[in-house]
């Protein structure tokens, strides 16, 4: 760990290990001048809209910060924490895979530094101090039918949606449920914080429900923030691992795109930003939800600005997005491929709309054919977009790109 942080300048001093191979990196790296006079330029990997198939939006991040690292440039990742709930689920790990991925994979994956408990522990904390203050009556006076603060676990628990709290006397009995913790308004302010003091400000004006005169009601005027503050101390300052090849990354923060902004935390972007000439980062899902919020959210509220934007696409995506059945993505189909790209070509419009130039991003499967590949870098130039195809495979025992 300590060779992967000398690579970006860090002392030892910055450092919190967890282990050998994670650490915490301390906030003060950012108030040191960078090595460089030029600032680090921002890449955002972002994909066209997701399907059951998969893209590879990581997989391409991280393979593409390996790249530049093998080419001598100074590479820096920053991307997002799994969720135990996708982790577990359908859509899997979150590390990237064959010889463009993380590690430690599993520790990453799994419990990690404990970021996600500690979000967990500071939304639930404010939910069980909303429901203490209605039990006793305290002012503000909150209206039990309009509290719209829930609780969260990160684990995907159908049962506990929608659940009845406050029965057997215990309590002032109410309609309420979970969310998984990637989805509460906490990691969603984590990762667009400055600092401790904008965290503390934005816990402060988070909004819980409303008392019985319709006036809204705050974590601060429940006297929670400090509380709340407390247990994500450790939680804002970014994680360092590094790719398989040696890349350092951060990976800080995870907030979901369909809820919130679907990206990595500004402190974790300007670390690298900062301590490395070129910054990989990834929004997702497709460009459309998660990149546009990336623009419109994490960018206007951090003033960031991006150098360009690769666009991660697969043969087998656009297949299904051309009406083919995913029992058949292994069957040789350009047709479908053809007509699939009309979600490609929406994306690059979307992309040049911010102003951003696009390069797309074939992730090559094995039965990806030459016609297949061939007919969307034809689109490609026909579009005037760069175009890569990006093949990840061993070579004598060690990752190649």
């Amino acid at each position: 760990m300590h060779e992967t942080a000398r690579r970006l300048g860090l002392l030892d001093d910055d450092l919190a290990p967890y282990g050998r191979d994670v650490a915490k990196v301390e906030l003060r790296a950012l108030d040191r001048p960078r090595r460089s006079s030029e600032a680090g330029r921002l890449v955002l990997v972002s994909a066209i809209t997701p399907t059951a198939a998969g893209e590879g939006k990581t997989t391409t991040s991280i393979g593409l910060a390996d790249a530049l690292s093998r080419l001598g440039h100074s590479a820096c990742l920053a991307l997002r924490e799994p969720s135990l709930g996708p982790c577990l689920g359908m859509k899997g790990g979150a590390t990237g895979g064959g010889a463009a991925r993380l590690v430690p994979s599993e520790r990453i994956n799994l419990h990690f530094t404990g970021d996600f408990h500690a979000v967990t522990s500071a939304h639930n904390l404010l939910a069980a101090l909303l429901d203490n203050h209605l039990h006793f009556g305290d002012p503000p006076h909150l209206d039990p039918r309009r509290i719209s603060w829930r609780r969260v676990m990160d684990m995907n628990d159908r049962a506990l949606r929608s659940v009845v709290i406050g029965l057997g006397g215990d309590g002032v009995p109410r309609e309420t449920g979970f969310d998984i913790t990637a989805s509460s308004e906490v990691m969603a302010m984590l990762c667009l914080a400055e600092g401790e003091d904008d965290l503390r400000r934005r816990l402060e004006r988070t909004l819980v429900g409303f008392d019985l005169d319709g006036k809204p009601v705050t974590a601060g005027q429940l006297r929670a923030a400090g509380a709340m503050l407390a247990l994500l101390r450790d939680a804002l300052r970014p994680n360092l691992v590094r790719t398989r090849e040696g890349t350092p990354a951060f990976v800080h923060g995870g907030p979901f795109a369909n809820i919130a902004h679907g990206c990595n935390s500004v402190l974790a972007t300007r670390m690298a930003l900062h301590h490395a000439d070129w910054a990989i980062t990834e929004a997702g899902f497709g460009f459309d939800l998660g990149a546009e919020k990336f623009f419109d959210i994490k960018c206007a509220s951090a003033g960031l600005d991006t150098a360009c934007v690769v666009l991660v696409a697969t043969v087998r995506a656009l297949k299904m997005h051309g009406g083919r059945a995913r029992r058949d993505l292994e069957l040789p189909d350009a047709q479908a491929a053809l007509r699939g790209l009309a979600n490609l070509e929406k994306h690059v419009e979307s992309i040049r709309c911010f102003g951003e130039s696009p390069v797309v991003a074939l992730n090559r499967f094995g039965a990806d054919t030459q016609d297949e590949i061939r007919v969307v870098e034809r689109r490609c130039a026909e579009l005037g977009v760069p175009f890569a195809v990006s093949d990840h495979f061993e070579r004598g025992g060690e990752g190649a790109i």
